[in-house]
């Protein structure tokens, strides 16, 4: 998981016009990871993170937002790596059109730069035009609308990783010396800005 983790930085995903360099992801362990969906066990909605490795889990998160995970077994055994953040290096257009479209009454948002294109996990599902229905499509199949692929870069050419701890994660699984699961291409501009995970308030009323 973790070697599929760094192995995917630098390759290109693409999807109905779109393709970004994918410079960010994170890395989840099922039942071995407080941090991941899969921890408390199997249920319909995280079915796809079971296996087999090479599909898409994407899921709908916060009432507003898809993210997508690349899903790298073994089959069975819940693992996934989320695509964080990424460059848009084709379709810049059709991907802007889709992060400015307007939602939830609001208006056109006229001020996304191409380096927020696909900064950030939901800006980058949005990008690409991904959404429940791809959820548990195969990237490892000929015809997949999804595909990924390596780069036109030298792919023995040394990349400049870094990890840390994963963004957003409260509780154990954000412990930064346990789980150091976050990776990313080193002066690359498109890689998120790190925020720790707050922990849930308690409910008023409530002991």
């Amino acid at each position: 998981m973790l070697e599929v983790a760094e192995d995917v930085l630098g390759c290109l995903i693409s999807h109905d016009g779109v393709t970004v360099r994918l410079t960010e992801v994170e890395a989840y362990n099922g039942a071995a990871d407080p941090g991941s969906h899969a921890f408390r066990g199997r249920t319909p909605r995280i079915a796809v993170m079971f296996g087999p490795p090479g599909g898409l889990y994407v899921y709908f998160t916060y009432g507003m937002h898809y993210c997508a995970n690349l899903v790298c077994g073994p089959d069975g055994a819940a693992s996934a790596v989320l695509l964080r953040a990424g460059a848009v290096i084709a379709g810049a257009d059709l991907a802007l059109a889709r992060r400015t479209a307007p939602r939830g009454g609001q208006g056109r948002d006229r001020s996304v730069t191409h380096r927020d294109l696909a900064r950030g996990p939901a800006r980058l599902t949005q990008a690409l035009g991904l959404a429940a229905a791809h959820n548990g499509i195969r990237t490892d199949a000929p015809d997949s609308p999804v595909q990924l692929s390596r780069g036109a870069a030298d792919p023995g050419a040394p990349q400049d990783v870094r990890t840390g701890p994963r963004v957003g994660v409260a509780g154990p699984g954000g412990d930064a010396l346990a789980y150091p699961w976050r990776f990313w291409l080193a002066g690359e501009p498109t890689v998120s800005t790190y925020r720790p995970g707050r922990p849930p308030r308690p409910r008023a009323g409530r002991a």
